[in-house]
């Protein structure tokens, strides 16, 4: 390719003309390509990395820097992890002020990608032994080996992490290559006084920070407007004094990404991204304050130097690191800020976007969100239960419909985590974050029944108090016993689902047959009890009821339970065999009777 481009091209700047600009256009397109594509494989292999490191969320601003710079690191975007936070704030998923150092490590971290793509700027013209070590180190020289590994990676290997790593290698050597074709498209104009003129306009720092700004407005990439810059330097004609305010105005124009994604983000969304931009532009007049104050008294001998690929970097890299060492003190304040930029009105009643369509674009950390809110919707539909049970000693309206509140939100989060997470699951290719896609959507329909039987159980109870039923003493008693059993059952299937827990997990099915046991041992005895006219067929009747939806809550609960040890297990989902396993086991026989002796009637 770059033999190519050196026949097409000329050295003379009067050869730069039409041809050289398509070269150009050509070069950055597959430069963030080759971005996209580096990335994208980056977010697949990290997936579980990702998940640990977004674990660690706090509130402590250092901690939050390290993990918007490992983050970024890991997805080589500041804008990727930006729009990320905007969408983990807009879900309440982190507070605006642990967003702050997020995001400062996020701007530190992009800077890397500027260091791999100084690369392309190794060895030279000069003959000199110390030239000819380097060259062996410029991307010409390494750049086919790594592709002919990423392409076989790819064809030849069918999913998994080593597939993941091909498709980064290529990505990266689509990036290097863009890199290249955009250094030999503007290597012409090597010498050319009029395009010096031009670049030596950008001296102006007001002049050098709205071009910065604008180029990356465009490119939506602070990285790839860097790597034009790089790619400029191969000209000479770029300072020290042109490239600083131009790599300022960058880092003001990467928010672009950040802000457009925050329009239909809450308030709380839309001040993660404010922050992002207040961050840079403070970071931007201080920098621009402290330097040209300095240069004014001092007169740094450097800014006249012309810069090369390998200084654009130290450049971005030291305004980066300078930001965070003069902002970072104020990281409250700058949440303040942002709050009062973006004001709550007076009727603002907004809540948190629980499932944040942002996060779609890194389906790990999707997976995780919706994990994170069906176990909410877990805890809501557990304590409907044991609300609506705890009715049956001393009946309060006020709870009957807190009840009813809760399950309609169950039902509409139903609705929401299973539309989301059928998204999710036609963007990702992962299988582990499938199998737990597969998991959810089995998982949210057990609890969303379990919660429609807390409403039929406060009815009964409802039942209960309207016609002045009491229930004897035998029957009260073993009803106690049955609640015992349902209560302990709930318990386990939410501990299996939450902790992944597979002891509690293997617990469930014996105590399930137990609860049916007792069901079926308290109907039979009620039975008994009609013959001898110790109770009447009304009191069967509302006995009956709630005897259904104990069973049938349990009947749930055995589904929890066998969810989570099946996808854990063998990676798949067969209910019926796994009954069959499971009752026939030596462990299901032994538990069995220890829970049967437990609540026995």
């Amino acid at each position: 390719m770059n033999g190519l481009l050196n026949f097409t091209l000329s050295a003379s700047a009067s050869d730069f003309g039409f041809g050289g600009v398509l070269t150009l256009l050509c070069g950055l397109a597959l430069f963030l390509y080759g971005m996209d594509v580096m990335g994208e494989g980056l977010k697949k292999s990290a997936g579980n990395s990702l998940k640990t490191i977004l674990a660690k969320m706090t509130s402590n601003p250092v901690k939050g820097f390290f993990l918007g710079l490992g983050v970024t690191l890991i997805i080589q975007s500041s804008s990727a992890t930006t729009v990320m936070v905007v969408g983990f704030v807009n879900s309440g998923t982190m507070t605006l002020v642990q967003s702050v150092g997020v995001i400062m490590g996020a701007n530190v971290g992009t800077a890397i990608t500027a260091w791999l793509t100084a690369l392309n700027s190794l060895g030279g013209e000069g003959g000199s032994e110390a030239v000819e070590i380097l060259s062996v180190l410029k991307p010409d020289s390494w750049v086919p080996i790594v592709a002919i590994i990423g392409i076989c990676l790819t064809l030849f290997i069918k999913r998994g992490r080593k597939k993941d790593l091909g498709v980064i290698l290529l990505g990266f050597v689509v990036l290097m290559t863009g890199m290249t074709m955009m250094s030999d498209a503007v290597s012409p104009l090597k010498g050319d006084p009029d395009f010096a003129k031009i670049l030596m306009m950008f001296e102006n720092p007001v002049l050098g920070i709205l071009a910065g700004l604008v180029l990356t407005a465009i490119v939506q990439s602070s990285s790839a407007s860097v790597g034009i810059l790089q790619a400029l330097t191969v000209t000479g004609a770029i300072s020290y004094g042109a490239a600083i305010p131009i790599v300022m105005g960058q880092n003001i124009g990467t928010c672009v990404t950040a802000m457009l994604s925050s329009l239909g983000a809450n308030k709380n969304g839309k001040r993660a991204a404010i922050v992002h931009l207040s961050f840079n532009v403070i970071g931007v007049v201080l920098v621009s304050i402290i330097f040209y104050t300095l240069n004014a008294f001092i007169s740094f001998a450097f800014v006249d130097i012309a810069i090369d690929a390998w200084g654009i970097a130290l450049v971005h890299t030291l305004f980066k690191i300078a930001c965070v060492a003069l902002i970072s003190p104020f990281y409250k304040q700058l949440a303040k800020l942002s709050t009062l930029l973006v004001k709550d009105s007076k009727d603002d009643k907004e809540t948190s976007t629980l499932l944040d369509d942002r996060l779609l674009d890194t389906p790990t950390v999707a997976v995780e969100r919706a994990t994170q809110v069906v176990a909410s919707m877990a805890e809501l539909s557990t304590k409907a239960i044991t609300d609506s049970i705890s009715l049956f000693g001393a009946y309060d309206s006020k709870l009957a419909d807190s009840i009813r509140d809760v399950e309609n939100k169950v039902d509409n989060l139903e609705d929401a985590i299973g539309s989301y997470l059928i998204k999710v699951s036609a963007n990702t290719t992962d299988q582990k974050d499938s199998e737990q896609v597969t998991k959810l959507l089995h998982i949210i329909g057990d609890y969303e029944r379990i919660s429609d039987h807390a409403v039929n159980i406060v009815e009964s109870c409802e039942e209960i108090k309207d016609k002045k039923i009491s229930f004897s003493e035998d029957a009260e008693r073993e009803l106690k016993v049955l609640i015992s059993a349902v209560s302990d059952i709930l318990a386990l299937s939410y501990r299996a689902f939450t902790e992944n827990d597979l002891d509690a997990a293997s617990k469930i099915d014996p105590l399930e047959q137990v609860v049916d046991d007792l069901c079926d041992k308290i109907k039979l005895n009620h039975i008994i009890r009609l013959q001898k006219s110790e109770c009447t067929i009304e009191h069967g009747f509302v006995l009956s009821d709630i005897l259904t939806n104990f069973e049938r809550v349990s009947d749930h609960c055995s589904n929890i339970g066998g969810c989570v040890i099946e996808i854990a297990k063998y990676d798949a989902l067969d209910m019926h065999k796994y009954n069959r396993k499971n009752h026939n086991s030596e462990d299901f026989e032994q538990m069995y009777k220890e829970y049967s002796a437990a609540y026995s009637i």
